[in-house]
């Protein structure tokens, strides 16, 4: 059985759009993506939409993304918000106890 990659474009469905700082963040996240940075750390409160700023970074940059999270839960929460913000893309966690 020969298994097919298709090529969906990343894509965010969402009933609002970015807000608040996050269009800059998105802005000068993609930037410094496209410029070559490897490694990028986005900082901020609970609840000031780093997983949806993420989501909108993913669908700029239109790059598989690696995404980590300090325990179980929290992997388990990034992995059903990013599902429900790219529902037509492919979006798994993997929990590590090493």
């Amino acid at each position: 059985m020969l298994l097919q990659r298709t090529e969906k474009p990343f894509e965010v469905v969402a009933p609002y759009e970015p807000s608040g700082d996050q269009p800059e963040a998105i802005r000068e996240l993609t930037e410094r993506l496209r410029a070559g940075e490897k490694d990028i750390v986005l900082l901020g409160a609970t609840g000031t939409g780093k997983s949806a700023t993420t989501a909108w970074l993913i669908e700029q940059v239109q790059r598989p993304t690696l995404v980590m999270a300090p325990n179980k839960t929290l992997a388990a929460q990034l992995a059903s918000e990013f599902r429900e913000l790219l529902p037509n893309n492919a979006v798994e966690y993997f929990v590590s106890y090493y």
